[in-house]
């Protein structure tokens, strides 16, 4: 019927009158109106891109370095696809300067990486490696040389093998074993880094970690004890604020990066808004709630009953110290609806139908960029928030045909992914949201965790038998973002 009624539309306008050539010229004399482009960003905003030390970095035993977790896990059969280890990965730790004349092309500002803390205190605690330390400072001379600004993690799930012998985040010894190991790194590095986040993501290494035991260090605890952990993960990160803060020798600024769970409006009304503000409190309640509000929220606590953490005033006002920005990973949400159960909200279930990218996690609702941030920013006034990671999997194929000797991947799917997930970020950052920077992952195919070299995140694609780099269709296009700061 649709087509139809296009058919007869278009056959009208084809039988219509040509403009009569006074008309024509008319047209032709008004003067040309140049309309400001409503995708672009605020004028300072940071363009960057993401990696992390275990799914770039290899030379896993080299210059002192120690085992990690990762390194075990994915040296025991039948944790990783195809039994697939990040000794090599991308070999970063060789190729670095390469990379880093790939992100200066790339034109981007902002560069987001994690050190791991095996290579600083190869024991977790301890006496220090210098050679560990020498090639963050190397990495990050390379980075201001090319103008591009550091953005560092200090964990991003590579535990010390040897911390987590002794427990790992079931001690509370390893949550200030990482405040030692903040405070040492940022007494060393602050000179070459302004930026700092804690951790990256508590759910995806404690609750995969040590709860469904799909990631390292693949333990599976009873709910009591992981509720426990779960609380010894966010005292270290108050625990990392404030030595951040007093091991750096000049100003800087402290955050941390987390995949919060999302939660939208199923209908934008201000019923389902409330609905979803409630949800994403409460579906966030035991890290970023506990964070900004120094509290977890009675509804937590109740759910868990018997199973609850135990913890003191003074660990919740060390959880709860100021960070200066909120990074949130983001790749998806989920809709709720209002409940007249408390606390007022329900979450929807997905229908099989739901459409998904390569990664069949990863479900498509580019709303998660507009949504996420701003709850953050209404719920808990976040004055500075960066998107710290977005990006998807895909099927990439690298095709050697012209025009490109080397290859060319035409990742669409990756494009049209962004194309929709910046337009809603862009979105919420003409309305005011303060979002201050985004970080596409990942500059790289890299090792994805327990997937392996199975799925390719990269906008650049890596041969890893070779180490060659070829960028794919989709850094072209984020190329043309960041060179006009907007949506293309």
């Amino acid at each position: 019927m649709q087509r139809r009624s296009f058919l007869k539309s278009a056959a009208a306008l084809a039988a219509a009158p040509a403009l009569s050539p006074l008309a024509r010229a008319a047209a032709e004399s008004l003067p040309a109106v140049a309309s400001p482009n409503p995708h672009r960003f605020p004028q300072n905003f940071i363009w960057g891109t993401a990696t992390a030390a275990y799914q770039v970095e290899g030379a896993v035993h080299e210059d002192g370095r120690g085992a990690s977790v990762w390194d075990t896990f994915s040296h025991t059969a039948g944790k990783t696809f195809q039994g697939q280890t990040g000794d090599v990965a991308d070999d970063f730790y060789h190729r670095y300067k390469e990379d880093v004349a790939l992100m200066k092309r790339l034109g981007v500002r902002g560069f987001r990486f994690s050190i791991a803390w095996p290579r600083v205190f190869p024991e977790g605690t301890g006496a220090p490696n210098p050679k560990g330390l020498d090639f963050y400072k190397g990495l990050l001379d390379a980075l201001h040389e090319a103008n591009i600004e550091p953005f560092c993690t200090l964990f991003h799930w590579d535990l010390p093998q040897a911390l987590e012998d002794k427990g790992g985040w079931t001690s509370p010894a390893t949550s200030q074993a990482f405040a030692d190991y903040a405070h040492y790194t940022a007494s060393q590095l602050s000179d070459r880094i302004r930026h700092w986040m804690t951790i990256n993501e508590f759910g995806s290494y404690i609750d995969a970690g040590y709860g469904t035991g799909e990631f390292a260090p693949g333990r599976k605890l009873s709910r009591k004890d992981w509720m426990q952990t779960r609380h010894n993960a966010v005292y270290a990160h108050g625990l990392a604020v404030q030595a951040v803060r007093a091991g750096a020798a000049r100003p800087v600024q402290v955050g941390l990066a987390e995949d919060m769970s999302g939660v939208m409006p199923a209908i934008e009304d201000d019923a389902h808004i409330h609905a979803a503000e409630i949800g994403l409190r409460e579906e966030n309640a035991w890290h970023i709630t506990a964070i900004f509000e120094g509290r977890y929220t009675d509804h937590y606590l109740q759910s868990l009953g018997a199973d609850a953490p135990v913890f003191t005033p003074e660990e919740m006002k060390t959880i709860s110290s100021p960070i200066d920005f909120l990074g949130i990973n983001i790749y998806t949400t989920r809709e709720a609806v209002p409940s007249d159960a408390a606390p007022g909200y329900q979450m929807v279930d997905r229908p099989a139908s739901y459409p998904h990218m390569a990664s069949d996690w990863i479900f498509f609702n580019p709303h998660a960029v507009y949504w996420t941030p701003k709850l953050a920013s209404t719920i808990w006034g976040v004055k500075s928030i960066y998107v710290t990671e977005n990006g998807c999997s895909s099927d990439d194929v690298l095709r050697p045909e012209a025009p490109n000797p080397a290859g060319q991947v035409l990742d669409s799917d990756r494009i049209m992914y962004l194309r929709n997930y910046l337009t809603q970020m862009q979105r919420a950052a003409g309305e005011g949201v303060p979002v201050h920077g985004y970080f596409l992952w990942s500059l790289l195919d890299n090792y994805e965790w327990a997937s392996g070299y199975s799925k390719r995140f990269g906008i650049t694609y890596v041969d890893f038998e070779t180490q060659k780099r070829v960028p794919k269709l989709s850094y072209d296009f984020y190329k043309e973002v960041i060179r006009s700061n907007s949506v293309v």
